[in-house]
């Protein structure tokens, strides 16, 4: 293990056994990809054009990479050490014990969930994952006395949230699972408390608070907790495992790994994610010469960063990226730096991707998430 691992990095990950076969396809890029790195700058160079010489300059190219994109978007108010989570509303799911829950996003302000403990079969501390959604509601397949509101209503299809009820899913396979949704339930117009920074930013903050919360439970291995969400809640994912280190392992679902002013759904330059600008106001939509970029997305896009910076924060944690209409094989060219990294550190196996011609998930896409998390993540 690489000496610049302290204890607030996550390790549970690092050390794994061999990869069983059915997941080692998703480690490798097509062949026509493999090495290719296309025009993005170098994670393993610090931004004035140094070489990050040996694994022992990591560290200080890794703090380079954090503090650039937290100047960025705004500061994080400090986290909070014992986040309240308050349990009412059980429910048994055929085993699965399901709470609503109040969770402490930020000091004093706490924003409503689920917490689901998997069947007793599953003994001792558990790993955990937190799943980021739109509604949370729609993470848990949500049957209570509650009528659906808001956004939640739009994802449930016949009665059912088709392929998108990852807490619940991963309960049954053994997992803690912790179900939040958008600040304020309107993801167009996200309430960020006074916090001074852009809405995804703040989503990671509220993200490292859960981790603490679920970290703090009798039930759980702080060691062994994940992130995992889709879309809207992949970039959500893709933010908090890489602005906080104690994230053991996430999967990305086809959120956009990259910036692409091509695809609609591919949107940080939005206000709700990146683009939030107190003086300019944008229409939703492509950017275009008269509907251009704002805020810190518009000085992010112009000078030449892009996503794949903060991808390398992972090393040598593993991420999967569960890609679609919006991440297909292409994005390996980015996600090479990544493997880059990780090699420079001394590690194989750490990024992974899966491809599936929709944007929504499958089945089959998210058995290959599954059990992607319970490789690196159950005990």
């Amino acid at each position: 293990m690489v000496a610049w691992l302290s204890l607030g990095v996550a390790t549970a990950a690092v050390v794994r056994a061999a990869l069983p076969e059915e997941l080692r396809a998703f480690f490798a890029p097509p062949a026509e990809l493999a090495g290719q790195l296309g025009t993005y700058a170098s994670p393993l160079k610090f931004f004035d054009g140094r070489p990050v010489a040996s694994p022992a300059d990591w560290p200080a190219r890794r703090q380079e990479i954090l503090r650039y994109w937290h100047t960025e978007l705004g500061p994080w108010p400090e986290l909070l050490q014992r986040p309240r989570l308050e349990l009412a509303e059980k429910q048994d799911r055929d085993g699965v014990t399901q709470y609503r829950v109040e969770v402490e996003i930020v000091s004093g302000v706490t924003q409503h969930g689920y917490l689901l403990l998997p069947p007793a079969r599953f003994a001792g501390r558990r790993p955990a994952v937190l799943v980021p959604f739109y509604a949370p509601e729609v993470s848990v397949d949500y049957t209570g006395p509650r009528p659906l509101a808001g956004q939640a209503k739009r994802f449930f299809k016949d009665g059912r949230p088709v392929h998108r009820d990852f807490a619940l899913q991963l309960a049954r396979r053994g997992f803690v699972t912790l179900a939040i949704g958008t600040p304020g339930d309107d993801a167009y117009k996200p309430v960020l408390h006074g916090v001074r920074c852009q809405p995804l930013s703040y989503y990671a903050y509220i993200a490292a608070n859960c981790h603490t919360a679920l970290a703090q439970r009798p039930e759980v291995d702080g060691s062994r907790i994940g992130v995992m969400g889709h879309s809207y809640g992949g970039k959500w994912a893709m933010f908090a495992s890489c602005l906080y280190d104690k994230f053991a392992a996430a999967v990305w679902s086809d959120g956009g790994v990259v910036f692409d002013e091509k695809r609609g759904a591919v949107n940080y330059w939005e206000p709700w994610y990146l683009g939030l600008d107190p003086a300019v106001t944008r229409k939703p939509g492509l950017v275009t010469a008269a509907n251009g970029r704002t805020g810190p997305y518009r000085r992010i896009f112009e000078s030449g960063h892009d996503l794949h910076e903060l991808h390398a924060l992972m090393a040598p944690r593993p991420f999967l990226v569960s890609g679609g209409s919006e991440d297909g094989p292409a994005r390996w060219v980015a996600l090479n730096h990544a493997v880059a990294v990780n090699r420079f550190l001394g590690y194989e196996q750490r990024v992974a991707m899966t491809n599936r011609p929709a944007h929504s998930p499958t089945a089959e896409s998210n058995e290959q998430a599954f059990r992607f998390l319970e490789h690196f993540l159950r005990p």
